[in-house]
């Protein structure tokens, strides 16, 4: 038990140091920690109403950001909010090595225990979304244990186990929609289990499992359903169910424009290669394989009763099959999907791969005649390790340390000049909404942008260079707003590769003249 805790103390300084480095070296937070961050403010303020009910996202990690803010954080500036939303994120992305660490010892044995630890800190999207205002982390924080107690029940059979896994699946859902994906699948595992007799538990004790699934979601979740009227209020989930129709062919979300002609085939086979792409970068690629043959070998020791392995491997399965078949049908209904959205699955792929490679360098040996050193036989020591972890940090160091969102540091520098130079009460354009934040201005961002026109008083527009050229209808509507105006602003003021030039349009600013206009136009 103590080589465990010194084992997990020492994961969790490594993640802790990584995640310290990137917060301090984040240029910009990711769109969606607008949201929350809003929503803490929302619950810092004790607009319990609007934050729990009327709040686009779930509300743990809101609730751990305001509580991060009124404990840690003196001071109300967009920085301390956005350092509030990093250092809650960044907590629960140091604390999910306990429960990675767990799922790992209980599938695989000790040493794919603490290689899976490592796997995810050194895999780049995990530090980053991490260390980012982004509520990944606490959702799989709670997932993860969720996992590990539903694993012990499969094993042991102890109802001990079964609340935990409703508690961790309830909170990992009340903050975000895909946490429920767990107490379903350890449902479905458990409707599954009556089918073949090598996996089957004692009837009276199945029918109290079953009962208990179905009683404890209802009373953790339940709840909350009722307050929202549903699963959720994300458009992504509402397409996902088949309560909303698909994406517009040209929807803001989509990676590009809907094909008008498009196939029904075309359709899923994009989707298909879209998650799998996803499921790649959240895995890294090398260990993919390896996880495969992690499923393939999973047996953490010999004393281990086959009916268990069988229902580890269904559950795991079940895990799999109806996270990717979510992926590929959000790719199918909204036009997107992205690493970040592969998190889930990929976690039990990183804790499978730690297993295969344990196994592969645990059984290595070789003997000692062919090396010239006598008889015996030599086994993997500490440079084999250091070695495998040393390979993948070769394989992952160019963006393990890459700055937080960096090509996008000119929205702080527009939010930071828009403060300096523009009254209070003035109104500003920018559809990210990262102006807004950095200036603490009111204005107009993608939702409200057809009212933009509209408004007399509305002088201030920030854009960037994909917003101008962009086949999108809210592109047209920006361009129409500064035709034939020049920028007084640009950041960076000379074009990066890699860095989004942002502009700064007064609308007040004399116009070109329509030839000139036009002229410029050609060029670009």
């Amino acid at each position: 038990m103590r080589q465990h805790a010194a084992r997990i103390a020492l994961l969790m300084a490594a993640s802790a140091g990584m995640q310290a480095w990137l917060v301090a070296h984040t240029e910009i937070l990711f769109a969606d920690g607008l949201r929350y961050v809003a929503q803490a403010r929302q619950l810092d303020e004790g607009h319990w109403s609007d934050a729990l009910v009327r709040a686009v996202d779930h509300p743990v990690y809101p609730a751990a950001v305001a509580a991060v803010h009124r404990g840690l954080i003196d001071g109300s500036s967009p920085q301390d909010w956005q350092l509030s939303a990093q250092a809650a994120s960044a907590l629960f992305g140091v604390l999910i090595v306990i429960p990675i660490y767990l799922v790992g010892l209980e599938l695989f044995g000790a040493t794919a225990a603490w290689l899976a630890c490592i796997f995810v800190t050194l895999t780049p999207l995990w530090g980053h979304v991490f260390a980012d205002a982004l509520s990944e982390s606490t959702c799989l924080f709670f997932w993860t244990f969720g996992l590990w107690t539903a694993l012990r029940f499969l094993r042991e059979g102890r109802f001990f186990w079964l609340p935990l896994t409703v508690l961790a699946g309830g909170l990992s859902y009340w903050t975000r929609p895909e946490g429920a994906l767990l107490p379903a699948a350890l449902a479905a595992t458990l409707l599954m289990m009556p089918f073949s007799r090598s996996i089957r538990l004692h009837w009276p004790r199945w029918w109290a499992a079953v009962g208990l699934l179905v009683i404890g979601p209802a009373l953790v979740i339940g709840p909350y359903l009722a307050l929202r009227g549903g699963v959720g209020t994300k458009p992504a989930v509402a397409r996902l169910l088949g309560l909303a129709p698909k994406s517009a062919a040209l929807a803001v979300e989509r990676e590009r424009p809907l094909d008008p002609d498009q196939s029904m085939l075309k359709t899923a086979i994009l989707a298909a290669r879209a998650t799998a792409l996803a499921v790649g970068g959240a895995t890294s690629w090398p260990l993919v394989p390896l996880a495969l043959l992690g499923f393939l070998t999973a047996s953490r020791g010999s004393d281990e009763e086959p009916s268990y392995r069988a229902r580890r491997r269904l559950l795991l399965a079940i895990l799999l099959a109806a996270s990717l078949l979510a992926l590929m049908r959000l790719h199918a209904t909204g036009g997107y999907c992205t690493p970040r959205h592969a998190m889930m699955p990929s976690l039990v792929l990183l804790i499978a791969a730690a297993g295969a490679v344990a196994r592969i360098v645990g059984n290595w040996h070789i003997d000692g005649a062919r090396l010239g050193l006598g008889e015996g036989t030599f086994h993997a020591g500490p440079a084999a390790w250091a070695a495998v972890v040393v390979a993948l940090f070769a394989i992952n160091a160019g963006g393990l340390f890459a700055p937080i969102n960096r090509g996008m540091r000119g929205y702080r520098d527009a939010g930071e000049w828009i403060a300096a130079h523009v009254p209070a009460e003035a109104r500003v354009v920018d559809v990210t909404g990262w102006t807004q934040f950095y200036s603490g201005r009111p204005g107009y961002t993608f939702a409200t942008l057809i009212a933009a026109p509209g408004d007399p008083a509305l002088r201030w527009v920030v854009v960037r260079d994909a917003h101008l050229h962009g086949p999108w209808d809210y592109c047209t509507k920006l361009r129409a707003l500064v035709d034939g105006l020049e920028p007084v602003e640009s950041y960076p003021p000379v074009h990066k590769k890699g860095y989004a030039q942002v502009y700064i349009y007064d609308r007040l600013s004399p116009r070109r003249s329509v030839a000139h206009a036009d002229v410029d136009a050609s060029r670009r």
